[in-house]
C-alpha cells in the first residue's frame, strides 16, 4: 500500500520490567545502531500524535510522553494512560520491541481496521475472539490486528477504533475498579477485530530475551537487507529524509572506481549527496550526469591506449618529414 489516508493517533508501550532481559531498559536497546523503539516509531512517522508511554527516554521525533497509574499497572493501565492524550477517529497500538515493524504494516492494519465486515470476515473475526460477538454484515470492524506465522495474535500490533476501545476500557475499569493487573485478553476478545496474517513472520518479531536481541542484531546483517538498514541507520542519525537508489548509486561508485581510481568512488558518492542538500536537486539526476562524466573519462583512456596500440599515438619526432 503507497498511499494512506486515515486520521490516526499512535500509542506506543515503553513500559515493563523485561525480566527475561534482566531489568534492562529494552526500548533502549539497539539493534542496527538504532534504538527499538526509534525503530518502531520510524513505522508510524504520519500518525497524527504519538505517545510513548513509560520512563521518559530521548527518542528520532517529538512524542507526547505518559505514564502508566499505577506505575507498572501493566498494559491495560498503559493502553488507558496513553489513550487520554489521543483524539484521533483510530487509534494505532505497539509494544516498543518490534525491530522489524514497517510502515506498510501499519498501513495494513489500519485499512483493515476501518474497513466494514462481511458475512464471512464476520464469522471468522468473531469465532477467533474466543468470546463471540455477532456483528451484521457490513458493520465496522472494532480493529484489526496482527497474526504471527504461528497463528498467534498480536493485541500490541494494532490499530483499534477509538470509540469502541475507550468503551471496553471502561468497562473493565467500572467492572474490576482498576486496570492494573488485568490481561490485554480480557481486552481484546470483547471486541470485534480483522485479523492481518505476518506471514513472513518479520513485523511480529518482538525482543523480550538477548537471545531475540542478537536473531534480530544478525538478521540485519544478512545480505539481502545490510545496505537497505544501513542506509535507513543514516538516515535516522543525520535527520535526513531522502529517498536512496541504493542500487544507482553503487552503480555510479563502479563507473568511478573503475573509470577513474578507486578512490573516487566514495568522494564522488559525497559530491553528489553535497550537491543535492546545497542546490536541492534530484539525486538521480545528479548520478546520472556523474556517471556519464565518469564514462567519458574511461573512454578517453581508453581511446588513447587503443592508439597507442595501433600505432596511432606517434610522437612528434617520428612525425617529421625523412631528409
Amino acid at each position: 500500500m503507497n498511499e494512506h489516508t486515515t486520521d490516526y493517533d499512535a500509542i506506543v508501550l515503553a513500559g515493563g520490567a523485561a525480566r527475561r532481559l534482566g531489568g534492562a531498559d529494552k526500548p533502549a536497546l539497539s539493534v542496527g545502531g538504532r534504538a527499538l523503539l526509534d525503530r518502531v516509531l520510524a513505522a508510524c512517522p504520519d500518525a497524527a500524535r504519538t505517545v510513548v508511554v513509560g520512563p521518559g527516554r530521548p527518542t528520532v521525533r517529538p512524542v507526547v510522553r505518559a505514564l502508566e497509574d499505577p506505575p507498572g499497572g501493566g498494559p491495560l493501565a498503559a493502553l488507558e494512560a496513553g489513550l487520554r492524550h489521543t483524539t484521533a477517529p483510530v487509534v494505532l497500538v505497539l509494544s516498543a520491541d518490534l525491530p522489524f515493524l514497517t510502515t506498510e504494516t501499519v498501513h495494513r492494519l489500519l485499512a483493515t481496521a476501518t474497513a466494514t465486515t462481511t458475512a464471512t470476515a464476520t464469522a471468522t473475526a468473531s469465532a477467533t475472539a474466543d468470546g463471540p460477538r455477532p456483528g451484521a454484515d457490513g458493520a465496522p470492524y472494532d480493529g484489526a490486528m496482527l497474526r504471527d506465522a504461528s497463528g498467534r495474535d498480536q493485541p500490541l500490533v494494532a490499530a483499534y477504533r477509538a470509540v469502541p476501545l475507550r468503551r471496553e476500557l471502561a468497562r473493565l475499569r467500572a467492572g474490576h475498579g482498576t486496570l492494573a493487573g488485568l490481561p490485554l485478553r480480557a481486552l481484546w476478545t470483547a471486541l470485534l477485530l480483522a485479523r492481518v496474517p505476518d506471514a513472513a513472520a518479520t513485523a511480529s518479531f518482538d525482543c523480550d530475551t538477548w537471545e531475540d536481541l542478537g536473531a534480530a542484531r544478525a538478521r540485519i546483517r544478512e545480505h539481502g537487507t545490510v545496505l537497505d538498514e544501513w542506509i535507513t541507520a543514516v538516515k535516522a542519525e543525520l535527520g535526513i529524509e531522502l529517498d536512496v537508489d541504493a542500487a544507482a548509486l553503487l552503480d555510479l561508485a563502479r563507473d568511478a572506481a573503475h573509470g577513474v581510481a578507486r578512490p573516487a568512488a566514495p568522494l564522488t558518492t559525497f559530491l553528489i549527496g553535497y550537491a543535492a542538500g546545497r542546490q536541492g536537486r534530484d539525486v538521480q539526476e545528479l548520478s546520472d550526469r556523474a556517471a556519464a562524466l565518469a564514462h567519458r573519462w574511461a573512454a578517453e583512456s581508453e581511446e588513447s591506449e587503443g592508439a597507442a596500440r595501433s600505432g596511432g599515438g606517434a610522437t612528434h619526432d617520428d612525425a617529421k618529414p625523412a631528409e
